[in-house]
């Protein structure tokens, strides 16, 4: 097998990479010095609609949507997994995405202090700390991911994509704790420099220059993956539901991918609400959210599925689960067809863009977290964020390499940092967020908040039963069914 970089290159590289930790922990303590005096700056905002729901739409399309979609589409029933996800989306996605904004425009805060809006007990801390604290700890092992894909494009930029199709090519570069650092600190870098541009000029101006091309990618790859011969397959599995297919797991793991796929219970959407002119109808926004997120979700099932299946002449139980898919069956499958360096860039490049605006998103409401309780300017905030992104990415980049051997409940760090986040912490913060909504809040004050900027709530009684009543308990099935699983007392 070739190696990933060569000799001088890691030579290199390792010397960047640790002169680079030295002068970022250096910068990082005086960093702390410094930002001790506070700074209250005004609220910054988004431009009108389009700005929210295109950065709001960044943030639902991601990783989630492009690895973890069509996997479990393809393990749970195909068509019938699409049908339940779209109406979940409809109804428990609408609603949370609908309580978070109304949140955040309400009181124009970030999630700690929006909850603390309402009261400052014990109940009321927890439920915005644990909504201010998701994205702090996935935005590192998420840049690290980010930084996968980086390495990946330039592999298919400069002509290695039968390399990278190798079997081992993928578990050699992580292993690498040089080569995986110097591609997660470009991709941290990268996400760093746009939220130190600010709300509209950052945040907003790259959302609305990523998602459109991000879309045509999509509709340009789906396209390509749908006429190879064998495809048909493919398709028809993934967009005809068969009710022989259906089981309870289907709708669990439905309601699974609605946390990753539209960035409920993370903080994000209570941040970018807060950023929400007052004229801005979040009904209507919530709608075109929805349709960005479902989308693309399909169109990453029509990128994928139809492909794969043509590649392994119709098995979907080669459709493996997250980095497996992405960075192992991908590449084999561009390298069997023709033009499949060119798929590879696209494909890449979209993937790249997903992350992009994902980790934007995620730092942006950590950011915000700093700059409302503790006073500090972007910048210094920035620093802080940059800071923790620098240690905890690299926990994760070296937890499949010189550290592989350290665990935490049998998990990788990486492993544990997203087992952590998304089975544990976001449902609770879903739980949160509709008690704080139907028993404090009240339903009337929310529904006075969506009618500014429209003349209707079209959707009242879907969001009155929904946050009340099901909501919660889906979030407490997930929640058990998550831990569950990850302790092998199930099997999803």
């Amino acid at each position: 097998m070739k190696a990933i970089f060569s000799k001088p290159l890691l030579d290199a590289g390792v010397f960047l990479w640790y002169n680079f930790q030295i002068s970022a922990y250096s910068l990082l303590i005086k960093g702390v010095y410094y930002l001790m005096s506070k700074k209250h700056t005004k609220r910054s905002s988004f431009s009108g609609k389009l700005g929210f729901v295109l950065s709001a739409a960044g943030a639902s399309v991601g990783l989630g949507n492009i690895w973890r979609f069509p996997y479990l589409a393809a393990k749970y029933g195909g068509g019938i997994f699409l049908l339940i996800y779209i109406l979940l989306a409809l109804t428990f996605g609408y609603t949370m995405i609908v309580a978070e904004t109304s949140i955040g425009r309400m009181t124009k805060k970030s999630p700690v202090g929006a909850y603390h809006t309402f009261g400052k007990s014990g109940w009321f801390s927890f439920g915005g700390w644990i909504n201010a604290v998701i994205p702090i700890l996935i935005v590192p092992y998420y840049s690290v991911i980010g930084g996968w894909v980086i390495r990946y494009l330039f592999g298919y930029l400069t002509g290695q994509g039968a390399q990278l199709a190798e079997n081992g090519n993928f578990s050699a570069f992580i292993s690498n704790g040089a080569a995986t650092e110097i591609c997660f600190i470009a991709f941290a870098f990268f996400t760093l420099f746009i939220i130190y541009a600010g709300v509209r000029n950052g945040i907003e101006r790259v959302s609305k220059f990523m998602m459109p091309i991000l879309i045509v990618l999509s509709v340009i790859i789906a396209g390509y993956s749908m006429t190879r011969p064998g495809a048909g397959a493919g398709i028809k599995y993934f967009l005809v539901p068969n009710v022989e297919n259906f089981s309870w797991m289907t709708v669990v793991t439905a309601m699974g991918q609605m946390f990753y796929s539209l960035s409920i219970a993370m903080g994000i959407l209570i941040t970018f609400g807060s950023y929400m002119k007052r004229d801005v109808s979040i009904e209507a926004s919530t709608g075109n959210v929805e349709v960005f997120d479902t989308a693309i979700a399909i169109m990453a099932g029509l990128m994928i599925i139809p492909a794969v299946f043509a590649f392994t002449g119709g098995d979907p139980d080669t459709l493996q689960a997250g980095p497996a898919l992405m960075f192992i069956t991908i590449p084999k499958v561009f390298a069997s067809m023709g033009f499949g360096s060119i798929a590879g860039v696209l494909f890449f490049l979209l993937v790249l863009f997903a992350a992009v605006t994902s980790s934007i998103a995620l730092t942006e409401s950590a950011v915000s977290t700093f700059e409302d309780e503790l006073g500090w300017s972007r910048k210094k905030a920035t620093v802080m964020i940059g800071g923790i992104m620098l240690v905890l990415g690299t926990l994760s980049c070296l937890g499949y390499g010189p550290l592989a051997n350290v665990t935490i409940i049998g998990m990788q760090f990486l492993d544990f940092f997203d087992f952590l986040t998304n089975s544990v912490m976001m449902p609770i913060a879903a739980i949160a967020t509709c008690l704080l909504v139907s028993r404090v809040i009240g339903i009337k004050r929310i529904e006075e908040e969506v009618l500014h900027g429209e003349g209707k709530f079209h959707r009242k009684q879907v969001f009155n039963i929904m946050v009340q009543y099901l909501c919660p308990v889906f979030a407490v099935i997930i929640l058990i069914s998550s831990v569950a699983n990850a302790f092998g007392w199930i099997s999803m």
